[in-house]
């Protein structure tokens, strides 16, 4: 039975990388975790974590594909009918399309956005009027430090990416009356399967003129990759920012790499950042 005073999460994209530990992670700090993945199939990595940290009996598994209206209305109505409300949506869910523009096939394109932006506006969308009705809430999105600079090779991804920013900040001012707070987590470089998972669909054409421009912005990804921290450290700010009372800023980078770049798009003459950013891609 659920306690009266445990809060609900309901957190997208869960069956591995940043959604599944911060599932478990607000299991362990006592909310009841709604945890929505595309695939039931796979979630034997979040019931296996779940399980080494104690908390099996606080994650309730839904299948959830956020470009789906009908499963993200049957998640809703599945948490509403169990649980009575929603405190807390992590919009998690999301993928990465690498490839130079001219090289991404335009589906691939509207896949990226449909994923990684419409789905997770579709996502708040749900959660909103209940939320309303409650008087609180909040929603934080996992956005990326790409949704502040473009990278070679991943415009794609930049692109939905700074949808979710303009995305968020017109979403906390239309909220704050409603009591409904929201946050922005922007990660750096953290070791996620969503490298592996770019790496294998970078797209390219057998005659492409950025060949050997896509070859270098790989290296220069893996090495990025390899050195990467842990992951659990976005986790952990999840779980501090869904437990706070109120939040002061809309924005959060996290991780090495967010924070430098960020400072640096503060600081520096644009023209020095591209040049920074070229010469970092094609170093040996």
């Amino acid at each position: 039975m659920m306690k009266k005073k445990d809060s609900i999460a309901l957190v997208t994209g869960t069956s591995s990388g940043f959604g599944l530990l911060i599932a478990v992670s607000l299991a362990r700090h006592g909310y009841r975790v709604v945890a929505g993945m595309r695939d039931p199939a796979r979630r034997s990595e979040l019931d296996q974590t779940a399980e080494r940290s104690g908390v099996s009996d606080r994650l309730d598994i839904v299948q959830l594909d956020v470009t789906r209206a009908s499963e993200i209305d049957a998640a809703g109505r599945h948490v509403l009918d169990r649980y009575g409300r929603i405190d807390v949506l992590v919009n998690n869910a999301g993928y990465a399309v690498g490839g130079f523009i001219d090289d991404v096939p335009l589906e691939a394109w509207r896949s990226q956005m449909e994923t990684n932006f419409i789905g997770l506006v579709a996502m708040t969308r749900a959660v909103l009027p209940h939320m309303r009705e409650q008087g609180n809430g909040t929603i934080i999105q996992i956005g990326s430090v790409s949704g502040r600079f473009g990278f070679p090779g991943y415009g794609a991804y930049a692109a939905s990416k700074f949808a979710v920013e303009g995305f968020s900040e017109s979403l906390r001012h239309e909220m704050a009356p409603y009591g409904i707070q929201v946050a922005l987590v922007e990660p750096g470089a953290y070791r996620t399967p969503i490298w592996g998972k770019g790496f294998a669909g970078i797209y390219g054409k057998p005659d492409s003129p950025h060949q050997d421009a896509m070859n270098a912005v790989l290296a220069y990804s893996r090495k990025t990759a390899d050195a990467s921290p842990d992951p659990q450290q976005v986790a952990d700010l999840v779980v501090k920012l869904a437990g706070r009372r109120r939040l002061t800023r809309l924005r959060y980078p996290i991780g090495r790499g967010a924070k430098l770049l960020i400072l640096a798009g503060k600081l520096l003459p644009w023209r020095l950042i591209e040049w920074a950013i070229r010469y970092a891609m094609h170093k040996k």
